[in-house]
């Protein structure tokens, strides 16, 4: 569910899809526009209706199902004033379609976490199926500042992540590219497990941390893709140090996937 047409985002990551140079067609997000299109798909998968389309005609047997309603889009979802509304008419249309083990998944870049009415939205998730995908793409100051796109204090997100992650679980989602062909390197890795630890040991509730590369044409040329093997190592690398399940997962070239 894109809730932000308008392209609004506090970050500005060099690897983003998301064109900003282009203006967004639509400033504003129609609520029950919204709600009514996310009840007709869900009537559509609920009753199969939705495989007969061309799109999803071909889909195999075992992938017929509807896993998650996702809360991302072309910006940053959590900057939404009435997300947690957004919410809770999804759960009443997860409810009212049999579809109750279907996940709510929110993806966030945590810089907003700290404050009162974010929380709030998002607790709205509890009592069902849901996960919270943080993002934490650094370790140091500096790269995050590259990353991020954003002169922002890495500490804050840390921070947020970590007092979020009292209240309510959280899956760490973290992408690496290239840069000039070259990948963050185990000094950048090193200092990010060690930011993880400083999550966990403050009592945070981490599920998992997801990592990945670039899938999709980014906003820069200078990004790139880190290769198979070498994002086994990094996982490996990782994983060895934190006490939080790591699951790794592979790039695709744009040009391929687009």
């Amino acid at each position: 569910m894109n809730v932000n047409p308008d392209k609004v985002c506090n970050f500005d990551c060099p690897y983003c899809q998301v064109d900003r140079t282009v203006p967004p067609r639509d400033k504003a997000v129609d609520f029950d526009i919204m709600v009514a299109e996310i009840d007709g798909l869900l009537a559509m998968a609920a009753s199969g209706a939705i495989w007969q389309h061309p799109k999803f005609a071909d889909t195999p047997e075992q992938y017929r199902r509807v896993n998650d309603i996702a809360f991302a889009g072309d910006g940053e979802p959590t900057t939404y004033a009435r997300l947690g509304e957004a919410i809770r008419e999804v759960k009443r249309l997860r409810e009212k379609h049999g579809l109750a083990e279907a996940k709510i998944i929110v993806l966030t870049n945590a810089l907003l976490l700290n404050r009162p009415e974010v929380m709030e939205a998002l607790s709205e998730l509890r009592h069902g199926p849901y996960e919270i995908w943080a993002k934490l793409d650094a370790g140091t100051q500096e790269y995050f500042e590259f990353i991020a796109g954003r002169k922002l204090s890495l500490q804050r997100v840390v921070d947020n992540i970590a007092q979020a992650g009292k209240q309510l679980e959280l899956t760490i989602q973290s992408l690496f590219p290239t840069v000039d062909g070259n990948d963050p390197g185990e000094d950048e890795y090193a200092a990010y497990a060690g930011r993880i630890n400083e999550i966990t040991a403050a009592g945070a509730n981490l599920r998992l941390l997801q990592l990945y590369t670039t899938a999709r044409r980014p906003a820069q040329d200078r990004i790139g893709m880190i290769d198979d093997a070498r994002m086994d190592e990094i996982g490996a690398f990782i994983a060895s140090k934190v006490d939080v399940p790591v699951e790794v997962y592979y790039g695709r070239h744009w040009d391929s996937a687009d």
